[in-house]
């Protein structure tokens, strides 16, 4: 195997990729045990590697896999450059990098820079003593009365962002649990050390970094400590140094900001490649309840352009809650009222349930939504189980709810694993709808009208054409309001795309007269619709159903 930065890698990713991609996210923890011993790993998901890639999607996104006392799943880091030793060894992520690269899929790693684990060993010498080097690679101070503009994040756990340190008698910093204290970005050598954790995943082979929790890198006085001018000075640091030595690297945003003040997190193109959508998520879910098209619209047209090298990224869930901290209190109120009645489905200010519970299972719902994924702008990613319609158990601490084992067939551990099912490092979901036995990947890839099967055929159809991920958006404005419709375009391709919202049939007039010739070809079957002529075009759609057109003119 070749060493890790050798300039002859069989993979090169071209510029621009992420334009393309249809990222999947995934926790080795949680897709597939290798060694038998209840908890996944990369000798387990090399294994599952032939069927990320026959899913059609381009890029895996890897949660947290470092050395971690594992009190936030792992975005408590206490080595940066290492891989905790329940999923593995170095070597073996370098093979799953090789694996991966073969197979033509990019690889996406967490980088948490706001704050490490209080085990990191520069927070152990930090707080040691007053005197120590690296004392100021984190925040101090000797009250818990600074910078009391910024709000708490984590609600349900912490009362403040201070939190007193026995050992060196003070207390440190941090915007999310007390075990996570901030690193101090104000410290060049804290600018520095990041750059180098950077620089040794990316010379191994990693193709882009997912950066968490950006808004809140730098801390001033009277402010909320929030999207600051300094912080966007780090940024522009970091993306010098990756533009320098890894030009087709690329970084992600983790800011759950409204999209006017995520805009910055782009610059002129010289700081994130990619930004997370978030107020568009819950909006989406709205939207369907509603069965009005305004959430969707009314959000995306006030999303700010961004520059010509950048891309937002939108997805329907993930391993977090489904934030609800973008939304006004009255929709936060009907979100919780129309998708989390019972309280323990609730966290922090959000919701955390998987995706097809969230729709009742109702394959009509979670086929549309997926439809939006797919054709709205940005780059989708799809989390992990899914692409089956796995369920939660809104009863497990924390988000763990929606971080359960992976459902490859209908044994008792879904698959997973080896191991009994007592040793798995969470149980697997034991609801009758939901259990391995009802949903689970070998029965979805045996019927070829599985949603499995269905969402191979959206992904492989998304994927005939650029312009869903580098194309125009214009909203068209019937009279029904419960049908979404849209152009993209890109070049000379144009493509029409309807949405029925509502759990009933409807019909719906489009004034198409900018496409009079044009023929309707409908994308997933390739079937012919009438010609596009002077008057409006009347369409017709069942519940829940959805069209993709290419415009083609003869």
């Amino acid at each position: 195997m070749p060493d890790a930065g050798k300039s002859e890698k069989p993979y090169a990713p071209r510029p621009l990729w992420y334009k393309d991609a249809i990222i999947y996210e995934l926790h080795v923890r949680a897709f597939c045990d290798g060694t038998g011993d209840g908890i996944g790993d990369f000798r387990g998901l090399i294994h599952k590697l032939d069927y990320i890639q026959d899913l059609g999607v381009t890029a895996i996104w890897l949660l947290p896999f470092y050395p971690s006392p594992l009190k936030d799943d792992g975005y408590d880091i206490a080595d940066y450059t290492s891989i905790h030793p329940s999923y593995g060894t170095l070597e073996d992520f370098r093979t799953f990098l090789e694996e991966a690269h073969r197979r033509g899929l990019h690889v996406i790693t967490e980088l948490v820079l706001n704050h490490t684990s209080d085990q990191h060993p520069w927070f152990q010498e930090a707080r040691s003593s007053r005197n120590n080097p690296r004392r100021d690679w984190y925040v101090w101070n000797d009250t818990d009365d600074r910078y009391r503009g910024a709000r708490i994040i984590f609600v349900d756990t912490e009362k403040s962002n201070w939190t007193w340190d026995p050992l060196s008698k003070s207390y440190y910093w941090h915007r999310f649990f007390s075990h996570q204290p901030d690193l101090n970005f104000d410290n060049p050598q804290v600018r520095e050390a990041i750059s180098d954790v950077i620089k040794f995943w990316m010379e191994m082979g990693v193709d882009g970094m997912r950066l968490d929790a950006v808004p809140y890198l730098v801390e001033r006085e009277g402010t909320s400590c929030e999207n600051l001018p300094e912080t966007h000075e780090v940024l522009k640091f970091l993306r010098r140094k990756l533009d320098e030595q890894f030009p087709a690297g690329m970084f992600l945003a983790e800011a759950n900001q409204w999209p006017a003040d995520v805009r910055p997190y782009f610059g002129d193109g010289d700081e994130c490649h990619m930004a997370f959508h978030f107020p568009l998520m819950p909006r989406i879910f709205m939207a369907i309840r509603l069965e009005d098209r305004k959430p969707i619209v009314e959000i995306l047209q006030q999303t700010p352009e961004i520059p010509e090298t950048c891309q937002w990224a939108i997805f329907l869930r993930n391993h977090d809650e489904l934030t609800l901290e973008m939304v006004s209190d009255e929709e936060r109120d009907y979100m919780y009222d129309e998708y989390a009645k019972d309280r323990a489905m609730r966290i922090n200010v959000g919701i955390r349930r998987r995706l097809a519970p969230m729709l009742e299972n109702d394959r009509r719902k979670i086929e549309l939504m997926n439809g939006l994924l797919m054709s709205l702008p940005g780059t989708p990613a799809i989390y992990y189980g899914d692409e089956i319609g796995m369920g939660d158990n809104i009863y497990l601490g924390d988000r763990n709810g929606v971080r359960t084992p992976m459902q490859w067939s209908g044994g008792w551990t879904g698959g997973f694993s080896l191991a009994d099912p007592e040793r798995l490092y969470s149980p697997v979901v034991s609801n009758v709808q939901y259990c391995p036995q009802a949903v689970n990947v070998q029965s979805a890839s045996r019927s070829p009208h599985s949603l499995l099967s269905w969402m191979k055929l959206l992904i492989r159809v998304r994927k005939s054409t650029r312009v869903f991920g580098r194309g125009s958006i214009e909203f068209l404005s019937p009279a029904n309001h419960r049908v979404l419709a849209f152009v993209r375009r890109l070049g000379n391709e144009t493509i029409l795309v309807v949405n029925n919202l509502s759990s009933s049939a409807q019909a719906v007039e489009l004034d198409l007269r900018n496409f009079k010739g044009a023929i309707p070809v409908e994308m997933s079957g390739g079937n012919i619709f009438p010609r596009i002529g002077e008057l409006p075009y009347l369409l017709t759609l069942g519940a829940y159903q959805f069209f993709w057109f290419k415009l083609r003119r003869i």
